[in-house]
């Protein structure tokens, strides 16, 4: 290591910031999260800067500084955005002992800013010696993700009773404990905002000297990957993949997403293909039960969102019969996530009162018997699992009262490679979707202006092959 990673104490000591533009206000943004004083010298300060002193938070006084003012200093960034100002600024700096850095000039630097995640009094800090910054940021992001937003809030409670603990539970049993509250039931209970049970939960394992609770089997967690990319699956979904024991997994779930699970967790592809029941319903549940049963952490893991057609229902049916917990973790929905890859917003004020989330066929091919009844004017109507049933989306659209020639939209594939938008009029849609390969999985989008009155002709039957 070029660099010896270290936290540097700022409790009752000063960062003085040196400069008072755009990057000076970047690093007083850090130094603010901090307990140190702060003060920053500079003729001319930026709008943020200039607030701060005004509401006391930060001290001000003009650029003419000494070594005096580096006295008790923890960290002195320089930023004066003038090379020949920042290198005698940092060399007054370092005549006074104190740790330099000079923004944008690393050679002129005793120290670095890394990136960090925050989740005070848990603090991630990541570095590459400058050779790499995107990776760090990268890295930061995927670290972002792997810690839930309260564990800062278990950390610093359990930091307050290691002398209960210390004095209370024998030492051969505090791993134990520690590990327990860190991973077990304390930390889900807070991930779930649950902060006042999982005080008491490790309150009576201290007033029991460290004996452990029996802990109740996992939760079955019925997780939404998302569209396709695993960026777009939420940092609750990441935690879920990275307890898990046991994956069962959709076709549409992007591998990407797979990765981000432990590397020792099982993987059981349960996908169903359009038509085929090689996975029927039944025996995905049964697998699902069995493996929880067994006290395997089991996560569910569907394309999309799970609440959203996506069949959780009839899984939370049978874990409810077992008497089995479970959870929903929602995802991004395909309708949410098409609209987004071609830049269209579900909704229009003054034109959409209403979004319709339909799907063109029930689990028995039949058509649902209030699809076109939903279809009302000032609707934005999204079809789910549309392709094979394009022919009753198109007539359950003209006896919405859609003219023949009304723009739909079709998005294949949505946050994919290979992702596709396809415009046509109404009147094409069933053809369109029966000559074009490979559009499934795909949403199609039409919209019922306000204006629009319903055909008087009743809703009219099409069977589809």
């Amino acid at each position: 290591m070029k660099n010896f990673p270290m936290f540097v104490k700022t409790e009752g000591r000063r960062i003085v910031i040196v400069g008072g533009g755009e990057s000076a206000a970047q690093k007083l943004r850090l130094a603010l999260k901090t307990e140190a004083d702060i003060e920053v010298a500079a003729d001319t300060i930026t709008p943020e800067i200039e607030a701060l002193v005004q509401q006391g938070r930060v001290a001000g006084r003009s650029s003419a500084i000494d070594s005096d003012f580096f006295d008790n200093c923890a960290i002195a960034f320089v930023a004066t955005g003038c090379p020949g100002a920042d290198a005698a600024v940092s060399e007054i700096a370092r005549a006074s002992g104190a740790l330099v850095n000079v923004v944008d000039q690393p050679d002129m630097s005793l120290a670095y800013t890394p990136s960090i995640v925050d989740r005070q009094p848990l603090v991630v800090a990541i570095g590459t010696e400058g050779a790499a910054p995107l990776l760090a940021r990268m890295t930061k992001t995927a670290i972002e993700a792997m810690l839930e937003p309260r564990i800062g809030d278990l950390a610093a409670f359990c930091g307050r009773l290691r002398g209960r603990v210390k004095a209370m539970i024998p030492a051969d049993r505090r791993r134990a404990f520690w590990a327990w509250a860190y991973g077990g039931s304390p930390r889900a209970l807070f991930a779930a905002g649950r902060e006042r049970e999982a005080f008491r939960e490790i309150n009576m394992a201290i007033e029991n000297e460290g004996v452990l609770p029996q802990e109740e089997s996992a939760p079955v967690s019925l997780v939404g990957a998302g569209p396709g990319g695993a960026d777009l699956i939420t940092m609750r979904g990441v935690q879920r993949l990275q307890e898990a024991d046991i994956i069962f997994y959709d076709r549409l779930v992007d591998p990407e997403i797979l990765e981000l699970a432990r590397r020792d967790c099982e993987r059981v592809y349960v996908g169903k293909r359009p038509g085929a029941h090689a996975w029927p319903q039944d025996r995905i549940n049964g697998l699902i039960v069995s493996a929880a049963k067994k006290g395997m952490r089991v996560v569910r893991l569907k394309c999309g969102d799970p609440g959203v057609f996506g069949r959780a229902d009839e899984e939370i049916s049978a874990l409810k019969q077992a008497g089995l917990s479970y959870e929903l973790v929602p995802g991004v929905t395909a309708a949410s996530a098409a609209a987004a890859a071609i830049g269209r917003p579900l909704s229009r004020r003054g034109e959409t009162d209403a979004i319709v989330l339909a799907t063109a066929q029930r689990a028995d091919g039949a058509a649902p018997a209030e699809l076109g009844r939903c279809l009302k004017p000032g609707a934005a109507a999204a079809f789910y699992m549309g392709v094979g049933a394009a022919a009753r989306i198109e007539t359950a659209l003209l006896d919405a009262g859609l003219a023949p020639s009304a723009s739909i939209t079709i998005v294949s594939r949505a946050g994919r490679s290979g992702q596709r938008k396809l415009d046509v009029p109404l009147s094409d849609l069933k053809g369109v979707c029966q000559q074009s390969k490979d559009l499934a999985p795909a949403i199609i989008f039409a919209d019922i202006p306000r204006e629009t009155k319903r055909n008087v002709m009743p809703m009219r039957e099409v069977r589809t092959a």
